[in-house]
C-alpha cells in the first residue's frame, strides 16, 4: 500500500532513525532521510524509487535548503519532519569544556532550530504538517550526574517546541516532543556518546553514572527502536497528537516520579510561593 505522506528524518543512518526509515519504507511510505554520509545511508537502507538519502550538515542552513528542495522536487511535498539527529555527552558541568558543551548544542539544538526554520515555509503553504523533535526523558528531568550539558540541550528543544506547537497551530501544522527512555540503539556506544577530554576523578558519582550507561546499559535497554518507530508513525496518523509523547515504560515512571516530586514540592513551600505580592493598598476615599 503506497502512503501520500512524505517523511523527513535527520539522523537516519543508525539507531531510532534508521528503525524509522526502515518501518516508513516497508509500509509504502516516500522518505527522505538525512546523515553526514550519503553513503552511509544507501549501506544501511539500500536503494528504493520511495527513498531520497541526504548528506547534511546541520550546520549549514544552506545544506538543510538544499536537502529540503530536493525532498519536494522529488516526491512533490513534505509532511511529516522527524528532527532525530543528536548525540549525548557525559560528564560534569565543570569537567566539559566551553567548546564540548556548545558543539553538543550546536547539534541536538540549533541543527534542530535550522530544520525548522527552512522547513516551515513549505508547510505553512500547504497549511499542514507534522514536527516531531526527538529529545529525551532526560529533557524531563535532569537529575542525571554527568549528563546536564547533553539535559540541558533536551530541555531546550522542549521548551522551544512547547513554544512551536502554539505558533503553528493555526496554519494546520502539529508540533511532538518525543521523549524515549532507554532504547537499544548504539546511543551509548563511543561513537554516539562524547565524554569529557579532561575528566576530573574527584566526581565519583559521574564516573560510575558513566561506567553504568557505557559498560552495563548499554546493550541492556529495554526499549525496542522498531516498536518505537512504529509508534511514531501510528501518532503521525492520528487525527489529534499529544504535544509531549514519553515512549518506554522507564520514561512513564520517571515522567511521573518528576511530576509527583515538583507537586510535593509546591505544597511543602506554598506559603513561601504566594508571599511574594505586594501587600493589598486600600483604594483612596
Amino acid at each position: 500500500m503506497k502512503h501520500s505522506k512524505v517523511w523527513f528524518v535527520t539522523g537516519a543512518s543508525k539507531g531510532l532513525g534508521l528503525s524509522l526509515v526502515q518501518q516508513l519504507l516497508a509500509q509504502g511510505y516516500n522518505v527522505a532521510a538525512t546523515s553526514r554520509s550519503k553513503e552511509e545511508l544507501i549501506r544501511a537502507v539500500g536503494y528504493s524509487s520511495s527513498f531520497l538519502p541526504l548528506t547534511v550538515d546541520l550546520n549549514s542552513e544552506t545544506s538543510i535548503q538544499k536537502a529540503i528542495d530536493e525532498t519536494v522536487n522529488l516526491f512533490g511535498q513534505v509532511d511529516v519532519v522527524v528532527n532525530n539527529a543528536g548525540y549525548g555527552l557525559a560528564g560534569s558541568l565543570e569537567e566539559l569544556t566551553d567548546a564540548e558543551a556548545r558543539k553538543n548544542f550546536d547539534i541536538n539544538v540549533f541543527g534542530t532550530l535550522n530544520v525548522i526554520r527552512r522547513v516551515m515555509p513549505y508547510l505553512r503553504a500547504q497549511q499542514s504538517g507534522h514536527i516531531f523533535n526527538i529529545s529525551s526523558i532526560g529533557g524531563f528531568i535532569g537529575t542525571f550526574p554527568g549528563f546536564g550539558i547533553y539535559c540541558a540541550t533536551k530541555f531546550a528543544v522542549e521548551g522551544f517546541t512547547e513554544a512551536l506547537s502554539a505558533e503553528i497551530k493555526s496554519f494546520g501544522i502539529k508540533a511532538t516532543i518525543v521523549s524515549p527512555g532507554y532504547f537499544r540503539t548504539q546511543f551509548l556506544a563511543a561513537s554516539s556518546l562524547n565524554v569529557p577530554a579532561h575528566p576530573i576523578e574527584a566526581y565519583k558519582e559521574v564516573r560510575e553514572t558513566q561506567a553504568f550507561h557505557q559498560e552495563i546499559m548499554n546493550g541492556n535497554q529495554l526499549g525496542d527502536p522498531d516498536k518505537a518507530a512504529l509508534a511514531l508513525i501510528q501518532v503521525a496518523e492520528a487525527p489529534e497528537a499529544p504535544l509531549h509523547l514519553f515512549l518506554g515504560s522507564d520514561a512513564y515512571e520517571l515522567a511521573y516520579n518528576k511530576i509527583n516530586s515538583v507537586r510535593e514540592e509546591l505544597e511543602a513551600w506554598k506559603s513561601v510561593t504566594i508571599s511574594t505580592a505586594f501587600e493589598h493598598q486600600p483604594a483612596e476615599a
